[in-house]
């Protein structure tokens, strides 16, 4: 079933900026920068799919529910890492359902390893969390990862997103077999706390 809501990130003011980054809805001319640093090994090393070449990463990111939740991340100009950020519906018992459609995502992010350790990663994720707790009026935003990923759940952590769950061997990554994983959530009113 095709989904035919509305575009949710609209509500956006596209492009987000800091002082050092612009953070834009991803475009066809973004594939080939974005698979530039995707297809390094210690970037597949953690991200759901680790693709063959250009023309698979392609034929998914063309799909206009891929391109529509992912975004880049720019630095004077040049891609750095990207993001996505998936609008999603939680489960709701069936007469208030439509309450609750749209109103969580799940971010997710990369970032070139040419371009780790400055702070980028922290910078546009803090911003993202800002514009789904803002414009976007969203209550909730969750992000998962491999337990082994420590980078990727600091970073959690550093922007006072709170662990869910740890659980056990559940997680299957291709080379390294059964993993823990971790799921961090945040809720818009954790957001706005002034302690964090």
């Amino acid at each position: 079933m095709i989904d035919t809501r509305p575009d949710p990130l609209v509500k956006a003011d596209w492009p987000l900026r800091t002082e050092r980054l612009v953070i834009r809805r991803m475009g066809l001319a973004d594939i080939e920068p974005t698979w530039a640093f995707r297809s390094l090994p210690e970037v597949a090393e953690w991200v759901t799919t680790a693709f063959s070449d250009l023309d698979a990463y392609r034929k998914i990111f063309e799909r206009p529910d891929i391109l529509e939740s992912s975004l880049v991340i720019e630095h004077h100009g040049f891609i750095v890492g990207d993001l996505m950020l998936r609008i999603t519906d939680p489960w709701s018992q069936t007469e208030v359902r439509e309450q609750g459609n749209g109103t969580q995502a799940e971010l997710g992010w990369t970032i070139a390893p040419a371009h780790q350790g400055n702070g980028y990663a922290t910078e546009a994720v803090r911003t993202v969390l800002d514009a789904c707790f803002g414009p976007l009026g969203l209550r909730r935003v969750v992000a998962e990862c491999f337990a082994e990923n420590e980078a990727s759940w600091r970073l959690m952590e550093r922007l006072g997103m709170r662990r869910e769950s740890h659980t056990i061997k559940d997680s299957l990554h291709r080379t390294r077999g059964w993993l823990d994983g971790l799921s961090y959530a945040i809720l818009a009113e954790e957001w706005a706390a002034p302690t964090r």
